[in-house]
């Protein structure tokens, strides 16, 4: 079973043929190589700066969003959205309090 998440990259480039500027088509990625992509970006501009805790950083920036969008997708059903995340709903209600979803 495959379960790597296509996303589609958002960066549009410009492409000139024959004179014309046309948009090149959004090509997909992963969601693995999205946040590969993320972590060498972030490292690449910490410009020697110290940083901790980015294990949790990485988690609240993806989970928040996450969670935004499957409560989005049940419309707030917090059942569903519990076993569309295969979490306890405890858990759920927990965890969108800790973003203020909730």
């Amino acid at each position: 079973m495959n379960n790597d998440v296509l996303i589609p990259d958002t960066g549009s480039e410009e492409v000139s043929s024959k004179g014309q500027t046309q948009l090149a088509q959004p090509q997909q990625q992963s969601l693995r190589d999205a946040v590969e992509q993320a972590m060498e970006n972030y490292f690449r501009h910490l410009d020697g700066q110290m940083v901790t805790e980015v294990y949790d950083m990485v988690l609240s920036e993806i989970e928040a969003p996450m969670l935004e969008v499957v409560m989005k997708y049940t419309r707030h059903n917090q059942t569903r959205a519990a076993q569309l995340l295969g979490l306890n709903r405890g858990t759920l209600r927990k965890k969108l309090k800790r973003y203020g979803l909730l």
